[in-house]
């Protein structure tokens, strides 16, 4: 006879599975939210917005791309959660949004409760440091489409920040400093690529250690995403933040140029930092060419903030305080001076 069962789908592994993340869940949940996980819909109060003059809600969605690849050959699914974490909710805090919930995505070829377990700890772990509630999520078997050790998350958030604090282009001027945060490395970007040169090109396995990391290849490329929402917030309190990036897909410069408005031109200095181990090794390794590097990586910057010039030693030891490596990397000046209107340069050589 035939069932659900039979055709790859387990009920009692979802229920399972359930079960195993209630815990994780429930540390990470706001004073807002009602209930629990079961729901149909997670439920969270609003009327602490009542106290917003004008409230602003900012939405993102987002996923981890093929990152996903390496933690399934590293049989390590705990991390990957901060990624997708990370991807969401620094994209709603450089308009100066606070993040307030999450909820995820989980596609898997076969329901393994442990494993859809250790994703949502991530997950709800993450939620926990950058103060977000994880609503609620769905995890869907996919059997036929995915093969039974394969999945993908995803995921979408949910901030609210005071009109009049929004951050942006519109407050941009020259004068300006650029305000760079490290990365913890590759984050969740150009997965594809460092797959291609690392496996492919040069041959190399997971379990090789490689002295430039001082772990295994696996090691490196599973480090989590850094969070920066609650440091760029406090940031945002405490000095003059006109805008801020989130430095992903695309790279440096074209991230941060959609905070520029066409009135300034910015200069980004690359000797201000040292280029991170794993961007100089899929170079040398895949004889990739530089402008390449900087489309597909952050190259050792995940954020960056344009702060008032009177503001920025400030802003580098508030960030440092909350542990967040930073500098000063460069400036804004009138259209015209590092470029064409709108633009970002980046000039001199990593160290």
């Amino acid at each position: 006879m035939t069932s659900y069962a039979s055709a790859g789908v387990s009920i009692e592994a979802g229920d399972r599975a359930v079960e195993l993340m209630k815990e994780w869940v429930e540390k990470a949940r706001r004073p807002e939210v009602v209930g629990g996980i079961g729901g149909f819909a997670g439920l969270f109060d609003a009327s602490a917005l009542k106290s917003f003059r004008r409230p602003l809600l900012a939405t993102s969605a987002d996923g981890v791309g093929t990152k996903v690849a390496i933690a399934q050959a590293m049989d390590k699914h705990d991390t990957i959660g901060f990624d997708l974490v990370g991807m969401l909710v620094d994209d709603l805090v450089v308009c100066g949004a606070e993040p307030l919930f999450l909820t995820d995505y989980i596609a898997c070829g076969s329901v393994v409760p442990e494993r859809i377990a250790d994703i949502v700890k991530g997950i709800a772990q993450a939620c926990a440091e950058t103060g977000t509630a994880l609503l609620g999520g769905e995890t869907a078997e996919h059997p036929g489409l995915l093969e039974p050790d394969e999945y993908d998350v995803a995921g979408s958030t949910t901030g609210v920040v005071e009109a009049d604090k929004l951050l942006g282009a519109d407050l941009v001027k020259p004068g300006d400093v650029v305000i760079a945060m490290a990365s913890s490395g590759l984050h969740a970007n150009g997965y594809s690529l460092v797959r291609h040169v690392f496996f492919e090109k040069a041959g190399w396995k997971l379990d090789r250690d490689v002295p430039e990391f001082a772990s295994t290849l696996g090691e490196q490329l599973l480090i989590p995403t850094r969070l920066y929402a609650k440091p760029c917030l406090d940031l945002a309190d405490a000095v003059e933040v006109h805008a801020m990036s989130h430095i992903t897909g695309g790279g440096l410069a074209a991230n941060l140029a959609r905070v520029v408005p066409d009135s300034v031109s910015v200069r980004v200095d690359r000797s201000t930092w040292v280029q991170h181990a794993v961007f100089k090794l899929v170079a040398e390794l895949g004889g990739v060419a530089r402008a390449d590097l900087e489309q597909a990586f952050n190259m050792g910057v995940g954020m960056i903030a344009l702060v008032a010039p009177e503001d920025a030693d400030n802003a580098v030891r508030l960030l440092g305080d909350k542990g967040v490596p930073s500098w000063i990397a460069g400036d804004v000046a009138q259209a015209g001076i590092h470029g064409a209107g709108g633009s970002v340069t980046l000039d001199n050589d990593y160290v």
